[in-house]
């Protein structure tokens, strides 16, 4: 598939990108070949193939789900404006 300068200036014009008069061919040159590849990639038989999440079939190292730090809360507290019952306290910003 082959663009047009004009369509080239549309679709600038679309993206809201300003783009030199002199560039317009580079562009629709460059254009053209990315939907050239797109052409081609619709063109792949994938009939039975199941989406993956993830291009390498490979599982996630997952760690243990266990308290590595101790509970630091009233230190980190202490220079809170305001503090009731373990909470921070906010003024109100929503009525």
């Amino acid at each position: 598939m082959s663009l047009s300068s004009d369509e080239v200036r549309k679709v600038a014009h679309l993206a809201r990108l300003g783009i030199e008069e002199s560039a317009i061919s580079e562009y629709a040159e460059q254009l053209s070949r990315i939907l050239e590849l797109v052409e081609q990639m619709q063109a792949v038989d994938t009939e039975g193939v199941e989406p993956m999440a993830h291009p390498q079939d490979i599982s996630q190292r997952l760690r243990d789900d266990e308290v590595t730090e101790t509970d630091q809360r009233d230190r980190f507290q202490e220079g809170a404006p305001q503090v009731e019952s373990g909470l921070y306290l906010v003024p109100k910003v929503i009525e």
